[in-house]
């Protein structure tokens, strides 16, 4: 019989909020042959135990071994990940007044956090003298309490920010990621490889 060819594309990092692991869980396939396509999404590639660990990480080339056993006149072609970092997430976890309470949390220290960094950094620098030597250059007399330059500053500084981060409120400024999500996007590339090679080097990976 002549051989069935089946793209395979893994992601890198999988959640799955079920302890049974199927393939359309961890990839996408593409196939001419639909009854092939239909078997293989049903296919089950790993199953949590509940005294188990939460998170695994599995071999493309163990896939591939579970594909062609359940259908054995085909060719897998690999066009993505080679290794698939799983985590079994409870559905319970995303929601409910823990996630409101966390979510409140980071967003206090995100604020307060930041404007203590930035009075620091203006009281490091000294910006106070520089407003009062400025304005003292500029109108030939001493400052009388809160001026013009500093008003234009902090709105200056806040426009500054808003525009950096490319958010209003819910609203993105322009259609490019911002600076936080394409840094959480390396943080989390760099969490999963790392946590691939460690399982790589302690042999805790599925392999074939």
């Amino acid at each position: 019989m002549s051989q069935t060819t089946v793209y395979l594309k893994c992601t890198r990092n999988a959640e799955v909020t079920s302890p049974d692991v199927f393939l359309t869980d961890i990839a996408a396939l593409r196939c001419a042959d639909n009854t092939i396509n239909a078997k293989l999404k049903s296919l089950k590639v790993h199953h949590f135990s509940s005294d188990s660990c939460k998170r695994f990480v599995l071999s493309t080339l163990k896939v591939v071994e579970l594909m062609e056993r359940a259908c054995p006149n085909i060719t897998v072609q690999i066009v993505g990940e080679t290794d698939v970092l799983v985590e079994w997430v409870l559905a319970d976890k995303r929601k409910g007044w823990r996630q409101w309470l966390k979510a409140a949390l980071v967003c206090m220290v995100s604020f307060f956090g930041t404007a203590f960094t930035i009075m620091a950094y203006h009281n490091d620098v000294g910006i106070n003298d520089v407003f009062t030597e400025f304005y003292r250059l500029v109108m030939n007399r001493e400052p009388d309490g809160l001026n013009v330059l500093e008003v234009s500053y902090s709105i200056g500084l806040a426009a500054g920010i808003i525009l950096f981060f490319n958010h209003v409120g819910g609203r993105r400024i322009t259609k490019d990621p911002t600076p936080i999500e394409v840094a959480m996007r390396n943080y989390e590339k760099d969490v999963d490889m790392a946590l691939i090679e460690t399982a790589d080097r302690e042999g805790r990976e599925e392999e074939a």
